[in-house]
């Protein structure tokens, strides 16, 4: 069977699946789910002996895509609690956005409704398996997957527990359907599925996500890089500074929302120390040539150092000029993705809030904060840096769309 009958019958079992689901009651779901994150648990040793298996061949990756597959028990038990979570949120399926009545006298609705059949395409992250389940699952729309090779067994394993886990409480199991193999063809056959796949959403590096973004043509909910800053304004408390410098580096510098560029202040009076704090803390730094005076063991930064998302710890540091060339410089170079700033001054702290381009902005806090769990939104299915439908964190809101009920008494219009 080709690539693209694969994907065609894979889509019209979804298709299926996901108008049982549109028209099932909230409880149902949350049962659904619940059963699966207790077949997660109970298929524990399997899931990470897969997993091991994976890692074992794994030798190639990145310590940072190396971080992004490995499971342990701890992180198994988040997925499992994340699966429950998502079982607890309130159901967007149904719910009135806005109520009017039209000058006619009919009664206009706007309902939130499922957007139908999701695929993912992701890498190395086989959390993203029960993450991308549970959302689309609750939010009325069945999920197609397609894991990288790097996670096959991980991926199989943690997609077994997870449709166990609705055959039991009798939800369709081709809600959640698993791509076969790793043939790279069946990625192209997913993008290429428009009228069959209603959204295809990438989560991986940025050879991935530009391949899904030129060749898709079903609609794509993606970020291609996140190239955070965090601003340090020269009102900012020296020891608040560092503590979220090092963190939103230090804390996973593999996840999309660390701090890649820090920006300092030319007039911050603690700028040297800050850098010191940064390089005993295990951060290597490409710094500007004034960042390079101060600290003579900065490497120098290159013009290509300020747009690279790096995802290992190591940072860009450049002094500016104030706010303005704060602004100037992420106006330039940022990625749209999640922006900081660190400062005791409202009115600068407010005016960076308002005027930075980005889908979360931060006053006086880590961007390693970028995330739907931190959000309060459960977990997410990745995050938006576009500016349409949805932005930011990506849950259950973001995965319906809308449609516009209206009842009437009679009218005809003249």
């Amino acid at each position: 069977m080709s690539a693209a009958a694969i994907i065609a019958d894979l889509a019209a079992r979804a298709h299926a699946a996901s108008q049982t689901l549109a028209r099932l009651p909230t409880a149902a779901k949350a049962e659904g789910l619940s059963a699966a994150a207790g077949e997660v648990r109970r298929r524990a040793g399997t899931i990470l002996a897969a997993n091991a298996e994976d890692m074992a061949g794994a030798t190639a990756l990145s310590p940072a895509l190396r971080d992004r597959l490995r499971l342990d028990p701890a992180r198994l038990e988040g997925i499992a609690a994340g699966i429950e979570a998502v079982a607890g949120l309130d159901d967007p399926v149904g719910a009135v956005i806005d109520r009017r009545t039209a000058p006619s006298g009919i009664v206009l609705e706007r309902a939130r409704v499922p957007i139908g059949v999701i695929g993912l395409i992701y890498e190395s992250r086989p959390n993203v398996t029960a993450d991308a389940a549970a959302l689309c699952v609750m939010s009325g729309n069945a999920a197609i997957l397609r894991g990288g090779s790097e996670a096959l067994s991980s991926n199989a394993a943690l997609h077994a527990a997870f449709v166990a886990g609705l055959a039991a409480t009798g939800l369709p199991v081709e809600a959640v359907q698993l791509v076969p193999g790793s043939d790279r063809a069946l990625v192209g056959a997913m993008l290429a599925a428009a009228g069959q796949i209603d959204l295809i959403v990438p989560r991986g590096g940025k050879g991935l996500v530009a391949r899904v973004q030129a060749e898709a043509r079903v609609p794509v909910l993606a970020h291609l890089d996140g190239i955070n800053h965090v601003f340090i304004h020269a009102s900012a408390e020296p020891g608040m500074a560092e503590r979220i410098a090092i963190n939103a580096k230090l804390r996973r510098p593999g996840v999309c929302g660390a701090m890649e560029t820090l920006l300092i202040d030319r007039a911050y009076p603690a700028a040297a120390g800050l850098v010191a704090a940064l390089r005993a803390a295990g951060c290597a730094l490409r710094g500007d040539a004034a960042i390079q005076a101060m600290d003579s063991a900065v490497a120098p930064a290159t013009p290509a150092d300020w747009d690279t998302e790096y995802l290992e710890p190591i940072a860009s540091v450049a002094l500016v000029d104030g706010l303005e060339g704060a602004l100037a410089h992420i106006a330039r170079h940022g990625s749209g993705h999640t922006e900081a700033i660190v400062a005791a001054d409202t009115g600068a702290a407010e005016r960076f809030l308002a005027e930075v381009d980005a889908a979360i902005v931060l006053w006086n806090a880590s961007t390693q904060f970028a995330d739907g769990g931190e959000f309060g939104l459960g977990a997410e299915i990745g995050i938006a840096t576009g500016r349409l439908h949805a932005r930011g964190p990506v849950a259950l809101e973001g995965l319906t769309t809308y449609k516009w009920v209206g009842r009437g008494t009679g009218q005809v219009r003249p």
